[in-house]
């Protein structure tokens, strides 16, 4: 029988480094990486910007595509791990939207009974400015400070995770390693569980 590959999801803001850390993993062996810019290269454009969306609940009326999208994105990793795979996401989990959609409990029942970490990535407001400024996308990354305020609280609530790295403080090689150590090493009940025993609702 093959063991389940390993899950990682990197949690936090546009800017705050996940991509890097993505790519430090990549090279400490063979992690696919299934986050939101891979995933929503595949959405057609009436979706995007998919799960994507910002804090703020500037467009209810993408909201409706959530639950099918992360659903379907959180039963793709749960999918590769059964094959025997280790796969990455770096994604943005918020619920400020115009109303609770509380998803993430959803996601993480998904995951039930698989090697699944959760990872608060953080940054400086100052440092996730900078890199805005630095490299905008064609403009696709704002350097408005309100709403890089509004995903940094928004992207860590309710904050619940297995490990926290501080990529101002730390480089992506340093922070993949703590990751591989809490792989190796994970706290009890992890993250994912804590989250899934809170969800109520049907799936």
């Amino acid at each position: 029988m093959t063991a389940p590959g390993r899950i990682v999801v990197l949690n936090g803001p546009p800017r705050s480094g996940k991509s890097s850390i993505v790519a430090a993993l990549q090279r400490t062996g063979p992690w696919i990486n299934l986050g939101v810019d891979v995933y929503n290269k595949a959405m057609p454009p009436q979706l995007l910007p998919g799960i994507g969306l910002r804090p703020g609940g500037e467009r209810p009326d993408l909201e409706e595509n959530l639950p099918a999208l992360y659903a379907a994105l959180y039963e793709t990793l749960a999918a590769h791990s059964r094959q025997g795979l280790d796969v990455v996401a770096d994604l943005g989990h918020h619920d400020f939207y115009s109303r609770p959609l509380n998803l993430l409990p959803d996601c993480a029942r998904r995951l039930t009974g698989l090697p699944a970490l959760l990872v608060g990535v953080t940054a400086p407001i100052e440092t996730i400015l900078e890199r805005r400024r630095a490299n905008a996308k064609a403009g696709f990354y704002t350097v408005d400070e309100e709403i890089v305020r509004r995903w940094q609280e928004a992207v860590h609530t309710p904050g619940i995770y297995d490990l926290t790295v501080d990529t101002g403080k730390m480089t992506s090689e340093a922070c993949a390693e703590a990751v591989l150590g809490a792989l190796a090493n994970p706290p009890l009940p992890r993250s994912f569980e804590r989250l899934a025993s809170g969800f109520s609702g049907r799936g």
